[in-house]
């Protein structure tokens, strides 16, 4: 149970930093992208646009691939499950 909560409030923690980041970068973001927009709005508008449409689309699609591989990586419990699988074996050397 101790493993528990520690999974747990480390889990918590990860989420909670992950969202601070996730803020102050989604503000940055449009921070200087209305400065890139205004700078270069009367030179090309419509390309200043699509131009930061793309690379959010390519930055957003790397993010993605990241998060998958994150995920199925994610090994929970593994101290736990490796007691497990121990206390098996030697119940079953016990049993047989």
């Amino acid at each position: 149970m101790v493993e528990v909560e520690e999974e747990r409030l480390r889990l918590l923690r990860a989420i909670l930093l992950a969202l601070g980041v996730a803020v102050f970068a989604f503000l940055a973001g449009v921070a200087l992208s209305v400065a890139i927009v205004v700078l270069l709005w009367k030179i090309w508008p419509v390309a200043v646009l699509l131009v930061l449409a793309g690379l959010y689309t390519l930055i957003a699609a790397y993010l993605y691939r990241r998060f998958a591989v994150l995920q199925r990586d994610w090994k929970i419990f593994p101290a736990t499950l490796s007691q497990f699988r121990k206390d098996r074996a030697c119940l079953e050397n016990i049993l047989e």
